[in-house]
């Protein structure tokens, strides 16, 4: 049985319920009124917590990357982009308050070892590793240095590379996540029998962090064995964004969530018992009785 992480005042684990993430990233375009809508609508649908991204944009760029025309909101360029979607500390303190008044658990992917240094003042009860940056070591040990529990996704990553930042993370309070990193995945790509491959080979609580259209295939992970989901979430997918599309709106996450929860008490524990519900239907129903001799 894989080992159970503690992050804020929740246990995860294989036998605790499944910790449920809504993904903001950048899905709210600058904004800081729409993320806290969207914080809003992660604690009615009864999400755990909820993830922003961070990066310090000079860093993560190249200077010919972010002169590149792109025309967005915020200007003509991929620069102006890039930096229309960042938040400063104190779009940020504004979040810290608004998840804490929904009671809600809140941190970031850090892109740079300064967006981690930035983050460290807000005292995440974690830190997600995005795909992206699941082969870059310098940015794995920044992580590994804060002792905060590690969320660390693997999509578009081979075993090798995930064996390799294993072995810089180490697994001491470490959860993995599957995930195929095409927004949207197609269904035929999700490949969610690795819940299962991953859990065997690392010995460490294994999730799913999904960029499907729809909800099935992310109960179906539960199902697997998966005990984070992470999805992420819009007010509406029509929106301007790279990620709306691959998004999941407000009640759709409620039904994600309750569904969740749904299938966790169907699952049961695997020994077979005659349910009381039953005794009534069986005397009803049931001819003959085993006869023991």
């Amino acid at each position: 049985m894989s080992k159970s992480v503690q992050v804020g005042k929740r246990s995860i684990g294989h036998d605790q319920p499944c910790f449920v993430v809504a993904e903001i990233g950048i899905n709210h375009n600058g904004d800081v009124a729409l993320a806290k809508k969207l914080i809003a609508a992660a604690a009615t649908a009864n999400c755990d917590a909820v993830k922003f991204q961070k990066r310090t944009v000079d860093v993560v760029y190249t200077a010919k990357e972010l002169a590149t025309p792109r025309p967005n909101p915020f200007g003509e360029t991929n620069g102006d982009l890039k930096r229309g979607l960042e938040f400063s500390r104190e779009a940020y303190a504004a979040i810290d308050d608004c998840c804490r008044m929904h009671g809600l658990m809140w941190t970031a992917s850090c892109w740079d070892e300064g967006s981690v240094e930035f983050m460290e003042q807000f005292n995440p009860p974690f830190y997600k590793i995005a795909s992206a940056s699941l082969t870059d070591d310098n940015l794995l040990k920044q992580h590994k240095a804060t002792g905060r529990p590690i969320v660390l996704s693997t999509g578009m990553s081979t075993v090798a590379e995930i064996d390799h930042a294993v072995g810089v993370l180490g697994k001491d309070r470490l959860i993995i996540l599957h995930a195929t990193s095409t927004y949207p995945s197609a269904p035929g790509e999700l490949n969610l029998r690795c819940i299962e491959t991953l859990r065997k080979r690392y010995d460490v609580p294994v999730g799913y962090s999904g960029h499907e259209t729809g909800l099935a295939t992310t109960v179906a992970a539960v199902t697997l064995g998966a005990c984070v989901v992470e999805r992420h979430i819009t007010m509406d997918r029509a929106m301007w964004g790279s990620d709306q599309a691959a998004s999941v709106e407000p009640q759709g996450m409620s039904r994600l969530v309750r569904d969740i929860r749904t299938i966790e008490g169907a699952l049961g524990d695997g020994n077979k018992r005659v349910f009381d519900s039953e005794v009534p239907v069986m005397k009803k129903l049931r001819r003959v009785g085993l006869r023991v001799e």
